[in-house]
């Protein structure tokens, strides 16, 4: 079986603050931000709303993107984010 890497966003709302992150998996990742069990910046300002995700087969592809993503202005992950998800939904429950 191959692995799959995870980019992701998480966001408190639409006009709130984001979290960009990588992931092996990405249901335990967001499972553990949602509980707050990832100490640090999601926890901090409340961040569990999955927005966003791509999907890789390559860690070093998934990596490259993630630095990306982490550098682009807002209006820049807005649109992606509007692109996947229009209504800025939780797609948690999708992913289970």
């Amino acid at each position: 079986m191959e692995k799959r890497y995870y980019v992701y966003i998480l966001a408190k709302g639409r006009n709130s603050t984001f979290y960009t992150g990588f992931t092996e998996d990405l249901v335990k990742r967001v499972w553990e931000h949602k509980n707050e069990l990832a100490k640090g910046f999601t926890k901090k300002y409340g961040i569990k709303n999955l927005v966003y995700y791509e999907i890789f087969d390559n860690y070093d592809a998934a990596l490259k993107r993630e630095k990306q993503l982490k550098k682009w202005e807002r209006p820049w992950k807005m649109r992606i984010i509007e692109e996947m998800n229009p209504t800025w939904e939780d797609l948690y429950e999708k992913i289970c």
